[in-house]
């Protein structure tokens, strides 16, 4: 028998402007094993320019960042990175900076206060693809991304069947692939295909759109059964 092909480890990219904190960082993932911090960098146009030659698994940035703010740079990345998931690590509370965030492309956003368990958790969720919203906020980011549709997105609900709906609605309000595997009865790896299943058959490219699809095709609201 052949022996096992060893795991690789995440790759991820800090981008903050105090040392001290990308320092911390470091240490705890490399701490915590599976992780390989390959890259740090001190502002947004730094980390632009640095994820497009390393192409991290995951970036960890701040929002708050010299010379170009997070919510630009991951914008940016987004655009030329689309697999390269994003999580915001920010001491701002400010409801706009997480409405910006999952705008630009962010697939998680956490507060630097968390801890260090809490951090480690968020950042592997991100990596499989999860939406990683603190539950206290998702209702109002997603209240404040409920946008007019752009001429002919008309509201489609029916393009998924009551199954899909239901999914995706747990999806947008920021469960997680387990948690919506305990609701349904289903296992987190079934719960997972399903979400990529609705992502091919919405044409979404990004969580965030299908995200936005559930708010503007009302699965979020409160009188729907």
């Amino acid at each position: 028998m052949s022996p096992t092909a060893p795991i690789e480890p995440t790759k991820v990219m800090i981008v903050d402007d105090h040392s001290i904190m990308r320092d911390g960082l470091r240490e705890v993932l490399e701490h915590a094993g599976g992780f390989e911090v390959v890259v740090q960098a001190r502002d947004g146009l730094e980390a632009v320019q640095v994820a497009a030659s390393i192409q991290p698994d995951v970036i960890i940035m701040d929002v708050l960042l010299p010379h170009k703010n997070g919510i630009d740079a991951c914008q940016e990345i987004m655009a030329a990175l689309p697999d390269t998931r994003v999580l915001m690590l920010t001491a701002s509370t400010a409801e706009d900076a997480v409405i910006k965030s999952v705008a630009a492309g962010a697939t998680g956003y956490l507060q630097k206060y968390s801890g260090k368990e809490q951090l480690l958790a968020t950042i592997r969720s991100v990596e499989a693809g999860e939406f990683c919203i603190p539950g206290d906020v998702v209702r109002q980011v997603l209240s404040a991304i409920h946008a007019p549709s752009a001429p002919g997105d008309t509201a489609e609900p029916d393009r998924l069947t009551a199954r899909e709906q239901e999914i995706l609605k747990l999806f947008a309000e920021g469960r997680s692939y387990a948690e919506i595997a305990q609701v349904r009865g289903n296992r987190p790896l079934t719960i997972r295909n399903a979400i990529y299943g609705i992502r091919d058959k919405l044409g979404a490219k990004s969580t965030q759109e299908m995200v936005v699809w559930a708010v503007r095709n009302g699965l979020l609201d409160n009188d729907r059964p």
